[in-house]
């Protein structure tokens, strides 16, 4: 047990499967005794949702509609369950999106996250994700109290006295930004100040390349990553393995095709989609925006959740076009009436000042009439005419794009 935060994350698949999917209609039926939740999942009868396949024919929840959602009925669209008076916190991200917190320990469940970056309790951890207002500071500080570590609530900015905290009460850990990190230790460096106690860290919210990864690790500071939204909390992370996101074990993900709620196969890219337990905050289907692929087999440290490859970019390729907007989900139901076709992308490009729509599309068959007969479609749905050049299996790469806009800016 010393290397694994419980024993909820060395449970056979099988079991973990069973277990979540025999909790959910709960979670499902008490989030339809929210506004929100009710109008989203009308019709959904919560006893019949005990299967990934199941949860696969409800609607997703966009987070990009979650500021509509709240404008037209605050403070967080009626997808709370629990009143705002009774909550711990009541928090804002960019957008602005509202955001709860409720009671309990590790609400935001971030504490295997931090267990997995070698954090125990005991120790004391520099924080310096933004506590003002926004959820970062509260998730990861929710997860080191119970861990049982002792916490500098460094925020953002105040470089200089951040640094003389760290320097004066030596924490052995840090969370935030890789970024920041580099910066603190480039301005201690320069001012002579000692930062050396830290020796691990669990950073989000930023890319860590692994030229940055290995500059941290070569200055003495071992840094694992995890994913997290202010809606779900912690989502997956790293371990020591270094091989992909291990989910966390409060949460369902799926991969859906960008656009749509449909899963994807393992291996393809696609949209990460989140169902979480939240007593207070329940989120059914929630698309979250970012692209992400699921990687076969177990992680060689012993977790046996699933894993995803970690961030891969934005899902929302939605593009203007000729003055008209143009979405992921109506090309991929060009590609659903045309079932003879495997990837698809449309490349959106400039010619004689003018915008130029092509879909190209994988065929293995003989390509007699097809080109015309998709274009015929891809004009019914986007109403605007495009080109189709059909090509053969395997030619698009698999990186979850289903538009690229290829115009130059400027």
């Amino acid at each position: 047990m010393a290397d694994f935060y419980d024993t909820l994350e060395t449970r056979p698949p099988e079991a973990r499967e069973r277990e979540q999917f025999s909790a959910l209609p709960e979670v499902i039926a008490r989030a339809l005794m929210a506004p929100g939740w009710a109008e989203q999942l009308a019709g959904v009868e919560p006893k019949a949702v005990t299967s990934r396949s199941a949860l696969a024919k409800l609607p997703v929840l966009r987070k990009s509609d979650l500021k509509e959602r709240q404008q037209g009925r605050p403070p967080f669209g009626g997808f709370a369950t629990t009143a705002p008076g009774k909550l711990k916190r009541l928090l804002m991200s960019p957008g602005p999106i509202f955001e709860p917190e409720g009671h309990g320990k590790d609400w935001w469940n971030s504490a295997r996250a931090l267990f997995a970056a070698g954090l125990r309790a005991g120790q004391l951890v520099h924080n310096s994700f933004a506590y003002h207002l926004t959820p970062g500071g509260f998730i990861i500080e929710s997860g080191a109290h119970a861990l049982g570590c002792a916490v500098i609530p460094g925020g953002v900015g105040n470089t200089e006295q951040q640094i003389e905290a760290i320097a004066h009460l030596r924490p052995s850990g840090y969370l935030g930004t890789p970024d920041f990190l580099k910066i603190l230790l480039d301005t201690a460096g320069k001012s002579g100040k000692d930062v050396s106690s830290i020796k691990r860290g669990l950073v989000s919210g930023a890319a860590l390349p692994a030229s940055l990864r290995a500059e941290l690790q070569s200055r003495g500071v071992a840094v694992l990553q995890a994913y997290a939204t202010a809606e779900l909390g912690a989502i997956a992370y790293e371990t020591p393995a270094l091989e992909g996101m291990v989910i966390n074990e409060s949460v369902i993900v799926e991969i859906v095709r960008p656009g749509t709620g449909d899963p994807v196969a393992e291996g393809e890219v696609g949209e990460v989609v989140v169902t979480s337990f939240n007593a207070d905050y329940p989120m059914i289907r929630l698309a979250t925006g970012d692209l992400s692929a699921v990687l076969a087999g177990r992680s060689p440290c012993g977790r046996t959740n699933t894993r995803i490859k970690g961030w891969m970019g934005r899902a929302d390729q939605t593009t203007k076009v000729k003055g008209m907007f143009v979405h992921p989900g109506q090309i991929v139901e060009v590609a659903k009436r045309h079932p003879e076709l495997g990837r698809v992308r449309l490349s959106v490009t400039r010619e004689a000042e003018q915008d130029v729509m092509t879909l190209t599309a994988e065929y293995a068959g003989a390509a007699s009439g097809l080109a015309d007969a998709v274009a015929a479609t891809l004009q019914a749905v986007t109403k605007l005419k495009g080109r189709v050049t059909l090509v053969a299996p395997g030619t698009l790469p698999n990186d979850g794009k289903i538009i690229a806009d290829e115009r130059s800016i400027g």
